[in-house]
Parts: C-alpha cells; sequence; structure tokens
C-alpha cells in the first residue's frame, strides 16, 4: 500500500518536519513492513511558462508544427530581440494551446518518465530549447493527444511563468510503500495507515486522528434500490454477504472530469484514473478501506440478488472475459431487467461484470458498499485468476460498519465533482453478527510475552486499538473488538496488540540454556556419516522438489500394481504438471540429472537424503482447531491418515566414474567409465559410514537392468534397497548417458540395525598373516555368499577379507567360477606362525564348502 504524506497529514498530525523516512520508521515500529519510499520519476528544470508567440509552420511530410516562443520566468530565461523579458524557442507538434496559455515546460537537463533526457537540439530547420509536456510525458496520465494546458488542469490555480512545476503537480511528493501483512488488512487504506502511524509515534488516537469516512449519516427517508440477500450456507463458518448498501446518484455530468488532486493521488498510489465516477470508487477505497462498485442505474433490473452461481452460469467481467462461473462463486444479480430474467451482474467483491458498466453516457449511478465474505472472495479470485483490488482487500477482512459511511463519502463526492442528486432513500441490508467478545484473563499477556505489563498498559493498549474494555485491574477484562479487526479472535491476538503498541522492543531477548547430555541422536550422526562418505568418494549431494508426474512412473516402467504407482496427490500443487509425491527419490533424481546433461555436464554423480511418501489408502485427515490442543482421539485420527514417510538415500552415476590422470608411481591412468558396480560400491559406502553389514544379492526391479540389479540386505536377509545400471529403455524414453548406474535404500531400515556402541579394540603391534585361496564354485552362487562363509569360518583372528580375482575358463568347467581371496589374520598379542594361519584358513575353507559347496582349487 502506497499513501502519498500530504494525503496522510490530512488524516493524521505528522510529527514536525517528518519526511519519508521518519514516516515509515513509525510504521515500522508497529510491525508494518517498508518497501520502499518514492518520489516522481521527474527530474531536473521543471517550470511553468506562458506562450507568447506561435507560428505554424507546415512540412514537407505533411505535418504541420507549431513553432513557439515561451516565457519561462527571468531565472531561465534567455536573450531575446524581439522581447524585452527574454524567452525560449521550443518546436512542439500539438495544436491544443494558444498564445497566452500556462504549460509546462522540461527545460534542458531535465529527465521525464523512462529516463528521457531534455536537451537543446535542432529540428525542423529551428533550435528547439526545451519541451512542452504532455500528461503523458509527465506521468500524471495516458493523455498524449495533446498539450497539459494549466488553466484547464488546474481550474482556478494562479501560475506565473517559471514557477516549479514539480511542486506544483505534486511531482516532488513523497509516497511511502508499506507491505501489509495478511491479518492486518486495514492498513490497505489511508485509514488504516493514519491510525497505525499514530500509534507508531505514540499520540494518542482521539487526538491527532481524523477518520476520511464521514461520521454522520443521514437515515434513509424510505426504502431505496430493492436488494435481497439470499439464504447461504455458511462457507467456512462465514455467510457470503451479511450487509449490502446500495444508494442512487441521478443526473451525474458525463462530461465532469476527475479533479487535479483526485488523479494526482490515484497516480501516487499505483492507480490509473478512468473517469469521475470510476475514480471516486477508488478513491474511497483508497481513503477508507471499504472497496466500492458503480453501476449504470438506467441498465439494472427491479431488484438486486446476492446468490452463489447457479448450473452453467456465465459472466463478461470487465476485462472482456467470459467466465464460467462455478457452484461457490458469490454473484450479485438482478432481476425483473429487460430480459425479464436473472442476470449476473458480477463476481461479488472481486470484479463487476460488462453488461452494468458505467460509461461515457452514463447519468444515474447506484452505488454499491458491501461485506463481503473474506473466504469466498479468496477462493473466487484465484479460481478466475483474478487479483483485484477489491479482492485484496475483501479477502484480509473490512469493516461492516463502514458501509454506509464510505457510500455516503462516494455519494457527497459525486454531488459536488459531477453536479449529481442524491435520492434520499437508500438501502441498507443487514444480516451482522454480534461483535466478537474476548475474555482475558489477568496475567496472560505477562506468561505469553515474558513481560510484566501493568494493567493499565494493557488497557490503554486495547483502548487505543479501538478495543471496548471492561473489568477491573488485575481481574481478567472483557474485551469487545472493533468492526475494522476482524483478525483479533482470541486472547493472544489481544497479548500481540499489547505488545505491539508497548514496543517490541520491551521484549527481551533470552537465550534458553542448552540441556547437558543432549546432542545427535545415534540415526542422526549415522545419516551424516553416510553422507560424508559417499562425499568423499566423489558424489555431489542435491535437494530436488519431491513432486512429480505420473509419467516418471511410466519412463521407469513399473507394472501396473507396482506399489510405488499408489501415490498421494496434492490439493494445491505448485505446478499442475507435477501433483505427485514421489514414491521414490530417483524419481526427482532423474530430473537433476537430466538438467545437469543438458547444460552440458557428462560426468556427474549426484546423491539426495529425503523422504518419500507411501500412501496408506486411509481415511481423510481431520482438520484441527488452534483453540485448544486435540484429544488423543483426534491425534490418532490424523496419523491413521497420514501417509508413511521413510527416510531414503538415493545416488545417480552418468559418464565417467574417474577422468584420465597420473597415479601416484607417476603412471598413466585411463579414464574410467561408469560402471554398474560403481552404485553397488556406492550402497556399500552408505553402510559401511553407518556401520552396518550388508550383503549383495542378484536382483530383477525397475528401473534397474534385469543382469545388472543387485539387492542389497542386512545381514539378517532384510531387503534395503537396490543398486546397478538402469534400463536402457528408461535412459533412452528419459534422455540420459547410456550406461548410467543408480542405487537407492531405505535408510530407515538399515538405521534400524544399527546395535550399540562400537568398542575399538588397541591396534595390534604384531604383523599380519595374509593367505591367499581360490576356491571354485557354481556360477549361480553369489561372491558375497562365498565371503561371508569365509568370515564365518575363519574365528576370531581374521581382520580382513577381499576378493582380488575372478576366472571362468576351461580349467574350471563350464558354468564354474573360480573366485581368488585374500585372508589376512593378525592376533592381538603374538606374532602368528604359519600353522596357526594356516589352519584358521582351512576352517574359513571348510566353512566355505559346506554352505556353497565351494571347492579349493589346487
Amino acid at each position: 500500500m502506497r499513501v502519498p504524506l500530504r494525503w496522510l497529514a490530512e488524516h493524521v498530525d505528522l510529527e514536525p518536519g517528518s519526511r519519508g523516512a521518519e514516516v515509515a520508521a513509525a510504521l515500522v515500529r508497529v510491525g508494518l513492513e517498508e518497501e520502499g519510499i518514492h518520489t516522481g520519476d521527474v527530474t531536473g528544470p521543471l517550470v511553468v511558462g506562458e506562450v507568447l508567440e506561435l507560428v505554424k509552420e507546415p512540412q514537407k511530410n505533411g505535418k504541420t508544427i507549431n513553432w513557439c516562443r515561451v516565457d519561462v520566468g527571468p531565472e531561465h530565461n534567455e536573450a531575446d530581440l524581439d522581447h524585452a523579458q527574454g524567452s525560449r524557442g521550443i518546436v512542439c507538434g500539438a495544436h491544443n494551446f494558444v498564445v497566452g496559455d500556462h504549460v509546462v515546460v522540461a527545460l534542458p537537463g531535465a529527465v521525464l518518465p523512462g529516463g528521457f533526457a531534455i536537451a537543446a537540439r535542432k529540428t525542423y530547420g529551428h533550435v528547439s530549447d526545451g519541451m512542452i509536456c504532455s500528461s503523458r510525458e509527465l506521468g500524471l496520465g495516458d493523455d498524449h493527444d495533446g498539450i497539459l494546458v494549466l488553466a484547464q488542469a488546474r481550474p482556478g490555480v494562479a501560475t506565473v511563468p517559471g514557477q516549479d512545476a514539480l511542486a506544483l503537480l505534486g511531482l516532488d511528493e513523497e509516497t511511502v510503500e508499506v507491505n501489509v501483512t495478511p491479518d492486518r488488512g486495514y492498513c490497505f487504506s489511508v485509514r488504516g495507515l493514519a491510525r497505525e502511524y499514530a500509534h507508531g509515534v505514540r499520540r494518542p488516537v482521539a487526538e491527532v486522528f481524523r477518520d476520511p469516512a464521514p461520521a454522520e449519516v443521514a437515515a434513509p427517508v424510505g426504502p431505496g434500490p430493492a436488494v435481497r440477500l439470499e439464504a447461504d450456507p455458511p462457507l467456512r463458518g462465514q455467510v457470503g454477504c451479511d450487509r449490502f448498501v446500495a444508494r442512487a446518484v441521478r443526473g451525474v455530468d458525463p462530461a465532469a472530469a476527475s479533479p487535479a488532486w483526485m488523479t494526482e493521488r490515484l497516480r501516487q498510489v499505483g492507480m490509473r484514473p478512468v473517469s469521475l465516477v470510476v475514480d471516486v470508487t477508488n478513491y474511497v477505497m483508497l481513503a477508507t478501506g471499504q472497496p466500492m462498485h458503480a453501476y449504470d442505474l438506467g441498465l439494472l433490473g427491479e431488484a438486486l440478488v446476492v446468490r452463489r452461481a447457479r448450473a452453467g452460469e456465465k459472466l463478461t467481467t470487465l476485462d472482456g472475459v467470459v467466465r464460467d462461473l462455478h457452484a461457490e462463486d458469490l454473484l450479485v444479480t438482478d432481476e425483473g431487467g429487460r430480459a425479464g430474467s436473472t442476470r449476473v451482474l458480477g463476481l461479488a467483491g472481486v470484479m463487476g461484470g460488462a453488461d452494468t458498466e458505467v460509461s461515457a453516457g452514463t447519468t444515474d449511478v447506484l452505488l454499491e458498499a458491501a461485506h463481503f465474505s473474506p473466504v469466498s472472495v479468496a477462493r473466487t479470485a484465484r479460481r478466475h485468476r483474478l487479483p483485484s483490488e477489491a479482492a485484496k482487500r475483501f479477502e484480509r477482512g473490512t469493516d461492516p460498519q463502514l458501509c454506509p459511511r464510505a457510500a455516503e463519502l462516494a455519494t457527497r463526492l459525486l454531488v459536488e465533482l459531477g453536479g449529481g442528486r442524491a435520492d434520499a432513500a437508500w438501502t441498507d441490508e443487514s444480516a451482522l453478527a454480534p461483535a466478537t467478545v474476548i475474555e482475558l484473563p489477568a496475567g496472560f499477556c505477562e506468561r505469553v510475552v515474558g513481560v510484566a505489563y501493568s494493567a493499565a498498559e494493557i488497557r490503554e493498549a486495547l483502548t487505543e486499538i479501538g478495543c471496548a474494555v471492561e473489568g477491573a485491574d488485575g481481574a481478567a477484562l472483557t474485551v469487545t473488538v472493533p468492526s475494522w479487526r476482524p483478525d483479533l479472535r482470541q486472547k493472544v491476538d489481544l497479548v500481540e496488540e499489547v505488545a505491539r503498541l508497548n514496543g517490541y522492543d520491551r521484549v527481551p531477548s533470552v537465550l534458553p540454556p542448552a540441556p547437558a547430555g543432549r546432542g545427535l541422536t545415534a540415526g542422526q550422526r549415522a545419516r551424516r556419516s553416510a553422507a560424508r562418505g559417499l562425499v568423499e568418494d566423489g558424489f555431489v549431494e542435491v535437494l530436488s522438489y519431491p513432486f512429480v508426474a505420473a509419467s516418471v512412473h511410466d519412463a521407469f516402467r513399473l507394472p501396473a500394481d507396482d506399489p510405488r504407482r499408489r501415490t498421494v496427490r496434492l490439493v494445491n500443487p505448485l505446478s499442475a504438471e507435477a501433483p505427485l509425491m514421489r514414491t521414490s527419490i530417483l524419481d526427482s533424481l532423474v530430473e537433476t540429472l537430466r538438467r545437469n546433461v543438458s547444460r552440458g555436464s557428462r560426468d556427474v554423480a549426484l546423491v539426495e537424503f529425503g523422504s518419500v511418501t507411501r500412501s496408506v489408502g486411509g481415511a481423510p485427515v481431520p482438520v484441527l482447531g488452534v483453540q485448544d490442543r486435540p484429544g488423543e482421539a483426534e491425534l490418532a485420527a490424523v496419523a491413521a491418515g497420514l501417509p508413511e514417510q521413510p527416510l531414503h538415500v538415493a545416488g545417480i552415476l552418468a559418464g565417467r566414474r574417474r577422468g584420465p590422470g597420473v597415479t601416484s608411481d607417476g603412471f598413466a591412468a585411463t579414464s574410467e567409465a561408469v560402471l554398474w558396480v560403481d552404485a553397488v560400491e556406492a550402497a556399500r559406502t552408505v553402510a559401511r559410514s553407518v556401520g552396518v553389514g550388508i550383503e549383495v544379492r542378484a536382483g530383477d526391479r525397475a528401473p534397474w537392468h534385469p543382469g545388472r540389479c543387485a539387492e542389497v540386505r542386512t545381514a539378517g536377509g532384510t531387503l534395503v534397497g537396490h543398486a546397478g545400471e538402469l534400463h536402457p529403455s528408461v535412459l533412452a524414453t528419459l534422455g540420459l548417458p547410456a550406461r548410467t548406474a543408480a542405487f537407492e535404500l531405505d535408510l530407515d531400515v538399515l538405521l534400524a540395525e544399527l546395535g550399540p556402541p562400537v568398542r575399538v579394540a588397541p591396534l595390534s603391534t604384531y604383523p599380519a598373516a595374509t593367505q591367499d585361496v581360490a576356491l571354485v564354485v557354481p556360477d549361480t552362487v553369489a561372491a558375497a555368499e562365498v565371503e561371508a562363509a569365509l568370515r564365518a569360518g575363519a574365528g576370531s583372528l581374521l581382520e580382513d577379507v577381499r576378493l582380488f580375482d575372478l576366472y571362468r575358463g576351461s580349467q574350471v568347467g563350464e558354468g564354474r567360477s573360480s573366485l581368488a581371496f585374500a585372508l589376512r589374520f593378525r592376533a592381538p598379542d603374538r606374532t602368528l606362525t604359519a600353522e596357526e594361519a594356516s589352519a584358521a584358513r582351512d576352517t574359513a575353507v571348510a566353512e566355505a564348502a559346506r554352505r556353497t559347496g565351494a571347492v579349493q582349487r589346487a
């Protein structure tokens, strides 16, 4: 909301010498946010000029220009042989002014809106020493057909050549812009900001505030235009319309123009002047905060009806768009018109219709000032994508008691400025609920804020914002909320007002003591260890949006009955193209990889830790109130309806795993392309980092390649996830590089295997004994199974087992493989003998033979 200082000063006493910065600081002090301080876009010398001579000169191109001599004041005139007082020569192409007119002249050095710099230049055979300006060139309006003649634009205002036109036109006035939070809708008006300024400078509102809305409104002498509020089922506890004021003004001069002071104020707050009737309704809305609408009275039916939309109804709004109406849309309609049937006139509180729009020929006007449901207006505005100025105020809550006063102000302005006659009979259809009353217990403010406010301070603060306060000091207070503060609904809202008006600087900043012995949980430490291990292995941790399209499941070739297709759909997604919550981190991680590849990155290794969402197909989650803590039954109902969100980790690799380089011993190293085993090794890195043992087995799961997919299981056999190369058709569909590999693990399952903290044994200072063994096994036996058997049989002396060779060929037979393992043994208290190491090896081989059928190769 923007407010010019002179307009604000009409309704509240500003502190002496206050500029925009001081006014903005006062508003910030009471909780508003400063957006900026604006002045006009015109700089440099802009003065009043009197046209002394005007010579019309036809040009060869068919255009006629005016060669003018203009008196711009003694300080700016140049010596002129023909005029003793001097003047400036200026070329002008407009023809709506004559000799003797006072005009606005931009002298060389001035800069007009849009960065248009003025300089003396030769044109049409003359040196034009400045520019005579139109309204649009000055940013005052859209009129560019003619020059701004001050006698017409400022009737009754005396001007002299050389006078500063910046001050005359209000182009030098400061305008303060503040950001209004959703709960402070009354600040979308000069009325609301004037009250807040009084609070900000700690001045009593009753002494310094002057309400722009008329205090007295004469009662109607009879029934005015017929208005009916149809019975409306409450939408979230609010009826659609509980007050509707309609007043008629007849005989308005359609040629009457809006006065300069009004158009200047509209322009300063960012609104475009249109016509007298429209400008009056906009001016009243800005001044009071009550949106208004004007109808052409001659085009209306016999009665206005406020109701919900019916099936099949349409409306052409003022912006020329034909809109299909929704059953929840609140409408203003009429009955008994020329068509003899019901007609939709507008979306209540959002935008009017084109059928009854005020036009250049309108003389009789019906003014509407109503109070509509904030929820209803907000939903309608978003549904039809119509963020109008009226909707912006209605959806934050307006003052229902202001409707007749705002209508009175608009009526007076139309009578005064347009020569109209106001009907003495008018309509005020009302079904208002009683004012909100809140009980504020004694001591409640101090318990919430931590400041010992006195009873006088609490009473004074609540009275200042317009509340009626009853009750003795030291006892509970009964507070009646003012009509313009619909945001005050419960006692904590009143506490906020007390803290705000007494100064947030009084609220102490206390750092709570950190309780001893509390740090990261074991799970949190494990998750960080896993992230650190992967990053050290060359991965880059990313964070992608968890919102996906259903097409990703088709791209991943998921079976129709795959549980990952059972998703949770968002009611109000950020993008209509991605309305589903992901059931796998790879669902969104592939998009991150695809974006990087499309930007030229070919060697990529990405990892993400995050939640996935699994639909449980339960009952809808109930909407809980905030008045009290929910009960156990309510919490159980919420828990039953919430989807499961386990923590996963997923990684994806493409291109080269390692680039070419030089090894530590000086030999050239070739680049290594990503293989499916790199994804498996990344899964092992996660398990090692968290301290959980895993087993890797052959697997088959989309979107992985069936022959290059591994299952990752815990030592107890619980499935943790999968790793391997993605299916070629998946890569082709997604446009990803060939041989791209990926893994995904369920961290919740993996971390459930965490045992007690590992007790680190002291390092042995005795040498290790290494024994190599080659075992022949059928191809169907996984190397991991053989390794597990060797570990189980080697006993406590075993320190490490490492597979270092795989052989398939005629020497071991068809369908068999030779696996060579290096077993490292070490004792903590002695040097092992060759016999001890060999015995341990033989025991390990025997266990492998028993479990897997392995035969030691000679």
